[in-house]
């Protein structure tokens, strides 16, 4: 699913296309959070990575990123991507992600 749009979307230089994990609908103790009282997601998984940068002096940076790492994202930015499989993806560039998180 993800991945037929990856073949269709890749990103270039240091960006990265991100699908934001799926808001909590339910608390932990089964209780139904209310629509206003929702946080917004901030975290996604990589789904397609660029080739990366090159400095000044012509040397290649690749990203340090790869697909399906889990990321911690900014509360506000990226750019929103909607795709022919329906799904909603959003652009980052490497520099914006703030974390990778190890699972």
């Amino acid at each position: 699913m993800s991945q037929a749009a990856a073949k269709h979307l890749v990103p270039l230089l240091n960006r990265v296309l991100v699908k934001k994990a799926d808001q909590v609908m339910q608390s932990k103790g089964g209780v139904v959070i209310p629509e206003g009282q929702k946080n917004q997601t901030n975290k996604g998984t990589v789904v397609a990575v660029g080739p990366g940068t090159t400095t000044t002096h012509g040397k290649s940076v690749p990203c340090c990123l790869k697909v399906g790492d889990t990321v911690l994202l900014p509360d506000y930015g990226g750019t929103k991507v909607s795709c022919e499989d329906k799904q909603e993806y959003f652009l980052y560039r490497e520099y914006d992600i703030l974390a990778k998180i190890n699972e």
